[in-house]
């Protein structure tokens, strides 16, 4: 089975679920590809290998190289859910020991929340925390480079799943609804949100916010989060 790839963002991880094969060829060059695109902003990488069938050496040649990669900048990339084979080949390599191992998908990510490093080129601010959900990437990248210019610490995701693992993970003083989270705005999704994190601030982007000149937006939003009210 060749390698199909699903990935997101979870805070300042991202998290890429592998099913298939990780081998020379063009199912390593599939995942390459996919790290390559989120190292330029993630440095955390959770790599999901609960379906993964079978590593060959120049896969598993591919994982040390990022691996390697994202600890030289200060990250790390860790494996979640291998099946006994793959756990079997770590063993047998020695490597793992050098790779850190999770059971699943959210104890991955959790252990790189709980650290609390500011991720590549963010500057380590001590200001207040802020959950952005929105399920566009760009909004997100947006939305994370301003506050975080402004002193603010940022998390942010598109999927309530996740919302709930950074909520447990970190304690939030607001929370933001892009212009375009739809359901999430709904009022029983809000209502979760506020039992999760009842102390936080809400806010509720427009969704004319998306189309507004990026200096009048970032200036909304700054205004937004200063004028905000606690839930």
């Amino acid at each position: 089975m060749s390698l199909a790839l699903e990935s997101r963002h979870c805070g300042s991880v991202f998290v890429i679920r592998c099913t298939g094969r990780i081998v020379s060829g063009e199912d390593s060059a599939i995942l390459e590809s996919t790290l390559q695109r989120a190292l330029p902003e993630f440095t955390r990488i959770g790599l999901n290998v609960a379906g993964v069938s079978r590593v060959d050496s120049a896969g598993m040649g591919l994982l040390v190289r990022f691996l390697w990669h994202t600890r030289n900048r200060g990250g790390d990339l860790r494996l979640a859910a291998p099946q006994a084979f793959f756990s079997q080949l770590l063993a047998n390599t020695k490597l793992s020991t050098v790779f850190a191992i999770y059971p699943d998908e959210e104890a991955a990510i959790v252990s790189f929340l709980k650290e609390g490093v500011a991720a590549a080129g963010e500057p380590t601010n001590n200001g207040p925390r802020v959950l952005f959900l929105d399920p566009s990437p760009d909004t997100c990248a947006f939305v994370r480079a301003v506050l975080s210019r402004n002193g603010y610490r940022v998390l942010s995701t598109g999927l309530m799943g996740d919302a709930k693992i950074l909520l447990s993970a970190s304690n939030v003083d607001v929370i933001v609804l892009g212009p375009e989270s739809g359901p999430l705005a709904a009022p029983a999704t809000l209502s979760v949100l506020r039992q999760l994190a009842p102390a936080a601030r809400m806010v509720v982007l427009e969704r004319e916010f998306k189309g507004r000149a990026a200096d009048e937006a970032g200036i909304t939003l700054l205004e937004r989060i200063q004028s905000s009210t606690a839930v």
